[in-house]
């Protein structure tokens, strides 16, 4: 079973604790019926637009956006995005990219939208209508986000979109894309500027879909001249990397919440396994190096979720930035759940490599975590840039 003891913490109220477990019932009697029904693994496209509906109906899709909206909350509570999101990796990698999508695809048009757009999105990605999709990273610009060269340009009627997008989570699924472009006020990132584009604007094309090693709908884009109403810009001209930054911010925190799902997934495996594998005539689990290797995946696992619920209850407790806590979280949590799940794999052996096993599944499923929205080696400059600047 896996430890739940985490719930008392103090950094909980009671409907997170019974969020926790009404998501765990549901996901439990829920997802097996999608993300394993034949057919499932060989259709990515088709399981994740079965889980939007199925969240959607849940009413988990709720916590994504803003009550006024369709959502459950006046504004985001990031514990709660916390929760759903490490109790959906637990269960499904699958599942818990579809929901981190919903959030961080429509991210933008909660902080930075006009009440036309907010009305025009947000309760369709509530209800599970529409697919979100969050356009920043190009084919020169990942990390490095003031390099953005994709233009935003002032036409009749609108603006005009140009350029390349890559590495586009829901690319080629989503109803709409929050894309980041250069508006040109200003050298660097203060000439940024983000908008929404439908997917059926013409001049918007799938370029190519990206395979990788968690398989999910990824994509790269070309924006060829798409124009879009003036009502769709999202925030000022020239403060598309301020919003890029605030939606991470409130999102950063869940990525790690989703490394730690997947830990407390691999620690539960391997204590399971080893309890019941035989080596040299007693229990895996009596091994004196076994029960060094489980205490410090436990001691991972609990300094991870201790550092993310800090970052996430700074934010809910009304910080405006979170920018070192979050770095901090996604960082430990990432890295240190890729450490724990090879642990836990080294422990299955030759069956901790097969196909099908779940820890097999929890090493593919961890890898990227480590490197979107801010890889490790990012983290740790807006960490020391945060400490230098105090």
């Amino acid at each position: 079973m896996v430890d739940t003891s985490f719930l008392s913490w103090p950094f909980f109220d009671d409907h997170h604790r019974t969020l926790a477990a009404d998501l765990d019932g549901w996901a439990t009697e829920t997802l097996p019926g999608i993300v394993d029904a034949p057919g499932a693994h060989d259709d990515v496209d088709a399981t994740c637009r079965a889980l939007v509906k199925a969240l959607g109906a849940g009413g988990w899709l709720r916590y994504a956006v803003p009550k006024a909206y369709g959502g459950m909350f006046d504004t985001l509570d990031v514990r709660s995005l916390c929760l759903i999101r490490e109790t959906l990796a637990r269960h499904s990698g699958l599942a818990d990219f579809v929901f981190a999508m919903q959030g961080l695809g429509s991210g933008a048009i909660t902080l930075g939208g006009s009440e036309e757009t907010k009305a025009a999105y947000l309760p369709l990605v509530a209800s599970g209508e529409k697919i979100a999709a969050f356009a920043l990273t190009e084919p020169e610009a990942g990390s490095d986000v003031a390099s953005i060269a994709t233009g935003l340009t002032d036409v009749p009627g609108g603006l005009r979109v140009s350029g390349h997008k890559t590495y586009i989570s829901n690319g080629g699924i989503a109803d709409f894309y929050c894309v980041f472009a250069r508006s040109g006020e200003a050298d660097g990132a203060r000439g940024l500027s983000a908008a929404v584009v439908d997917a059926d604007t013409p001049g918007l094309e799938i370029e190519e879909r990206i395979e990788v090693i968690a398989p999910h709908p990824l994509a790269r884009l070309f924006f060829q001249g798409c124009t879009v109403p003036a009502g769709n810009l999202l925030g000022a001209r020239g403060g598309g990397f301020k919003l890029a930054m605030q939606t991470l911010d409130i999102f950063r925190s869940t990525v790690g919440a989703a490394a730690l799902g997947f830990a407390r997934r691999a620690l539960d495996e391997a204590v399971t396994h080893t309890k019941s594998r035989v080596l040299f005539g007693k229990p895996l689990a009596e091994q004196p190096i076994t029960q060094e290797r489980l205490a410090e995946m436990a001691l991972d696992v609990d300094a991870s979720a201790l550092l993310i619920y800090r970052a996430a209850w700074t934010k809910d407790s009304g910080a405006p930035r979170v920018t070192r806590e979050a770095a901090m979280a996604k960082l430990h949590a990432t890295d240190q759940a890729q450490t724990v799940i090879d642990k836990a794999l080294q422990m299955f052996g030759g069956l901790g490599v097969t196909h099908g096993v779940k820890v097999e599944e929890l090493y593919r499923e961890i890898r990227a975590l480590r490197i979107y929205e801010g890889a490790s080696e990012v983290q740790k400059l807006v960490i020391a840039r945060q400490l230098l600047s105090e």
